[in-house]
């Protein structure tokens, strides 16, 4: 039966947990922010989208000024009983609204979910520990004042599957609901710190299924998906309006108003005064969060033949800003959102045309099969620190890596080990791969106070030199996938501008632009030039600065700057006539 609106817009007289304490803070998730995706207007159906055996949530179910009150005053919570056909309430009853909501258009129980994840929470066994994993990382992340905890959606695959499957295809109503438990745990737990402690964000990671680019199509639009690339731009950082706050020009009443679903509705009429029209905003009083917009390349291996890679737009909001950088290989979990174009910024005329983007939840950097760069562990003056903790490891598991490090460290044949680690198809070339290891660890970069520069650079800069068919160009291969960063190229399909930077015009603000090169988007990684004899003898002179100062200096289209290129450069060669002359 068709739902009730009498029904569904019932307020509940005692909710979940109220707002007041913690404020309009509460910024971490992108099921609050002002994104275009969150707007009323919302993705018509298709034939394809029809077709799904889901069903499909219509509108985000949880509003800024609602995300800390998910009770029946949520439109889209409505009462089981009348989900399942009984639509008769007596006015007499008792019983917690949020024991008898409902997420809208579907049977999932808003109660039965908190119950699931709360049981997963203090369940769930970590194998390699033999302990709860949760509780202890909940109080090491209390110790240290973070706001948010990380979820691997495998645990939460393993120990419950339809609790994971509720995630994904519901992850603008689910996430608030996790939120929440979060909160009363902390209240069960750890009563004292309650109420002075910021509110904790999940952040979900590592998705059971990570979908190319190209596989992303409508029946996908409000599910939370996750995709590997490349950071090839960011943008600056610019303020999300998040509540906005108005005074009367007549009596100077103020009232402030949280967004809902992406908008800010201006009060018509003052409360105090009764004159409509008289409310204007002061902007000094509002509060904003931080935004970026950042675009994620596919990467060389998973680009079919014949292809030109795909780019995505995707958005960070609050602790993930500044995280991802141009040049990072990225994992991007997020809710993947759609908005129409209007004809133009003065109409509100529609094209049936529709963008998609990505509101992120999280970004992951390291992988198994790579280095990892950063670490938020690390002391806060190192270079490689990062503010972001990406991962769900405790202090133990994480004490037992450092550990198992030291011990390979004391090893004496340590060298010849990551030397036949090193590329093992390749047979010999012992002296080659010791030097590529050299090149993979660095130096030590050395600041002297009596010098007149600043910082002597630690990179190691290789050039091969030898006959073809000797595994060059498989060496510079295994090294690009190796490394944390950087970016694979040939001599004679590079030219100077590529290598540097080149201008361009911002398609969002119309403003000329510097779009990274190869060199600086390997910075702090390992750029690798195959070919290098057949590179011009323009290009391979922009390499001198890089490998000896360290930095690119642009000076085109009335932009004048200096980019930082810390990169090592791997090039392969062949010699004078292709060969050898002995």
């Amino acid at each position: 039966p068709k739902p009730n609106p009498t029904l569904s817009t019932m307020a509940s007289s005692s909710p979940v947990r109220s707002s007041s304490p913690r404020g309009l803070s509460d910024s971490s998730s992108p099921v609050n922010y002002n994104t275009p995706g969150s707007t009323p207007n919302r993705t018509p159906r298709t034939p394809r989208s029809l077709s799904s055996h889901v069903p499909r949530t219509p509108t985000s179910a949880v509003t800024p000024n609602r995300r800390n009150e998910l009770g029946s005053q949520s439109r889209h919570m409505i009462p089981s009983s009348q989900h399942e056909g009984k639509m008769q309430l007596s006015s007499s009853s008792r019983v917690d609204p949020v024991s008898r909501s409902v997420i809208w258009g579907t049977t999932v129980s808003v109660q039965d979910t908190m119950n699931k994840f709360i049981n997963f929470f203090d369940e769930f066994v970590d194998e390699r520990t033999g302990e709860p994993l949760y509780p202890q990382l909940l109080k090491e992340i209390l110790e240290e004042d973070a706001r948010h905890i990380n979820l691997n959606c495998k645990n939460l695959h393993d120990f419950d599957a339809d609790l994971y499957r509720q995630l994904v295809f519901y992850p603008a109503e689910i996430i608030p609901i996790f939120d929440m438990c979060i909160d009363r745990i902390i209240q069960r737990d750890y009563p004292s710190q309650a109420e002075n402690q910021d509110r904790i964000q999940v952040r979900t990671f590592n998705l059971t299924d990570v979908k190319s680019m190209r596989e992303l199509d409508p029946k996908d639009i409000d599910t939370m998906v996750a995709i590997k690339g490349m950071v090839i731009r960011c943008s600056g950082v610019v303020p999300d309006m998040m509540s906005a706050f108005f005074q009367c020009v007549n009596c100077g009443n103020t009232e402030e108003v949280p967004i809902d679903r992406g908008r800010i509705d201006e009060p018509t009429t003052c409360s105090n005064c009764k004159l409509k029209h008289s409310m204007r905003i002061i902007h000094n009083r509002c509060s904003f969060s931080d935004k970026q917009i950042l675009k994620i390349q596919e990467t060389p291996d998973s680009i079919p033949q014949g292809e030109t890679p795909h780019t995505v737009t995707v958005f960070t909001f609050g602790d993930l800003v500044d995280v991802a950088k141009p040049g990072d290989r990225v994992e991007i979990t997020g809710i993947y959102r759609a908005k129409p174009k209007r004809v133009s910024n003065r109409q509100r005329a529609q094209h049936s045309l529709f963008e998609t983007f990505v509101d992120v939840l999280h970004i992951r950097k390291t992988t198994k099969n790579r280095f990892g760069a950063e670490n938020a562990k690390v002391d806060k003056e190192s270079e490689y620190f990062t503010p972001f903790e990406e991962s769900d490891n405790v202090a133990s598991i994480s004490n037992e890596r450092v550990q198992e490090l030291k011990e390979l460290a004391e090893d004496p044949d340590i060298y010849e080990k990551l030397k036949n680690s090193l590329a093992p198809s390749i047979f010999e070339m012992d002296d080659v791969k010791k030097g590529i290891l050299c090149q993979l660890f660095g130096g030590a970069n050395k600041k002297f106070e009596k010098s007149q520069r600043d910082n002597f650079r630690g990179e190691i800069n290789i050039l091969l030199c030898g006959d073809p068919g000797v595994s060059k160009s498989q060496l510079l291969q295994y090294v690009h996938k190796l490394a944390p960063r950087g970016i694979y190229t040939s001599g004679k399909g590079s030219s100077a501008v590529g290598l540097t930077a080149y201008v361009t015009k911002d398609p969002n603000t119309g403003e000329m632009v510097l779009e990274s090169g190869a060199l600086v988007l390997s910075d702090r990684g390992i750029c690798c030039i195959d070919e290098f004899d057949k590179m011009s003898e323009s290009t391979r002179s922009i390499l001198h600065e890089v490998m000896e100062q360290q930095t690119v200096s642009i000076a085109k289209a009335g932009i004048v700057c200096t980019l930082n290129a810390r990169t090592s450069i791997l090039a392969s060669a062949n010699p004078v006539e292709s060969r050898i002359d002995v």
